[in-house]
């Protein structure tokens, strides 16, 4: 990034005109393209540049002279800082709108897909406390807000919460999240004053020392909840000590989980997981099905999103009843357990192993006997052979992670050649990309965006295609 002079860092009356992927505002001045941190469109705002590139800069707003229509009251103290819920300040109506546009954008800019079969966006039944799962860190370096420097409220350095944006060491104290419903918050609260009358030390970042690392709170449609306390380097009594308040205060829990982690990540799936208390596992439920959620098991994070989600896949699938179908990056096997019931077999492949046992587990709960999984890198998995031994499906269904599909498996889904996929996304750029490489043999014939995660900027999308050459 090239340094700005100071006489030139200042810009007056700039006009927003529309919102980036990730959630800034997006203005010009002259030929610059210029993103702008908490604009939206319709702010007329002055700005101060804070880096600057060739054809682009990143700006802070200084003074907001206009406000936009879609503009309103962030309800959360917390918003600014945290970096979780970047566009509480947007109606809901507004976020639906441009994240609509957003898809829509993406597929014609990059894939050249005709998007007039684009439904309108699905909107989330809730929009607070609709996620599942949250994770905080434990911090002895907390970040100190503009109202903590003016309170003088600097002499405790512990936090348990949220990392603040591009720093990796600073924590934010959270007092009350509006993402995740009760007791969650109750839970955190209770925890962090419990460690702190007690000297139990909070974990620092940046040397790898510490008792308290992390804490995992779940919580299911069925109303059970999971939590799961991280230790790094705490001794037997601490852990025993903690773990029995949380116990002791919180009798409702289910699964009362703890991990010792002195790794240098804090990432828990190759990490040994004990059980305090209750159960290893919670359940979830959907459409009458039973879905075994351990510490490590993925799990659409909005319960109530996925089945709309797995709904819609299902109808843009338009099952028959006598389809073989290839569901991809399975995962726990949640969409092809949710479809079982409407087709003929359904192989699921999935690189986790883990996650494989997971999908196994879920349809044996449920006394599933159509389906088969298999672990393994998808362009491994997903050869010639594997397809004349399973046989040609009549249709896929693909759910890859943020980054898309591998290159390979796009070129096997073309020599595939099912005469349908439905290609399940959270992220509309490499499904375009993906698209574009697929309409050499695909039409794409419906496109419906869902709406997840409220008050961010993330939109999954999902895209029936079906085949047009043979």
């Amino acid at each position: 990034m090239k340094r700005i002079p100071a006489e030139l860092k200042n810009i007056a009356n700039v006009k927003i005109s529309d919102i980036a992927e990730e959630g800034k505002g997006v203005g010009k001045v002259g030929d610059m393209v210029v993103f702008v941190e908490k604009a939206i469109p319709g702010d007329l705002v002055d700005i101060e540049l804070i880096r600057k590139k060739k054809s682009f800069a990143e700006a802070k707003v200084t003074r907001l002279v206009e406000a936009s229509e879609h503009r309103t009251i962030p309800f959360c103290p917390h918003f600014g800082t945290c970096g979780g819920c970047k566009w509480q300040h947007m109606t809901y109506e507004a976020q639906l709108s441009f994240k609509q546009k957003s898809v829509t954008d993406a597929l014609q800019r990059i894939a050249k897909v005709d998007t007039s079969a684009t439904e309108p966006i699905l909107a989330s039944f809730e929009t607070r406390y609709y996620r599942n799962k949250l994770e905080f860190t434990f911090s002895n370096k907390r970040w100190l807000t503009e109202e903590d420097i003016h309170n003088n409220n600097e002499a405790d350095p512990n936090a348990l919460g949220f990392h603040v944006p591009l720093r990796f060491d600073k924590i934010l104290n959270i007092e009350t999240c509006y993402l995740q419903t009760d007791p969650s918050n109750e839970i955190r609260n209770s925890i962090r004053e419990f460690a702190l009358q007690n000297n139990i030390s909070f974990y620092d970042l940046r040397n790898h020392e510490g008792a308290l690392r992390n804490l995992i709170i779940r919580t299911s449609s069925t109303g059970e909840l999971m939590v799961i306390v991280v230790f790094a380097y705490a001794g037997e009594d601490e852990i025993q000590k903690t773990m029995e308040f949380v116990k002791e205060r919180f009798p409702q829990i289910v699964s009362l989980l703890y991990i010792v982690n002195q790794k240098k990540n804090d990432t828990i799936f190759d990490q040994e997981i004990e059980v305090f208390a209750g159960r290893d596992h919670i359940f979830e439920e959907m459409e009458g099905l039973s879905f075994k959620i351990g510490a490590k098991s993925f799990y659409q994070t909005n319960s109530l999103q996925a089945h709309e989600l797995y709904s819609i896949t299902r109808q843009f699938a338009g099952f028959r009843g006598d389809e073989l179908v290839y569901d991809l990056y399975t995962g726990a096997g949640t969409i092809a357990n949710f479809v079982a019931r409407h087709v003929k077999e359904v192989v699921g492949i999935e690189y986790v192993p883990s996650a494989i046992e997971d999908a196994r587990l879920n349809s044996s709960i449920n006394g599933i006997t159509n389906t088969t999984f298999y672990a393994g890198d998808m362009k491994d998995v997903l050869t010639s052979d594997f397809v004349l031994q399973h046989g040609k499906p009549d249709v896929i269904i693909t759910d890859p992670p943020r980054a898309g599909m591998h290159g390979d498996v796009v070129q096997r889904l073309l020599e595939i050649g099912a005469p349908k996929i439905v290609y399940v996304s959270c992220n509309a750029a490499t499904q375009a990309r993906d698209l574009a490489l697929l309409k050499e043999m695909y039409t794409v014939t419906k496109i419906r965006p869902v709406d997840m995660f409220p008050h961010t900027q993330h939109v999954e999308n999902v895209v029936l295609l079906e085949k047009t050459i043979n």
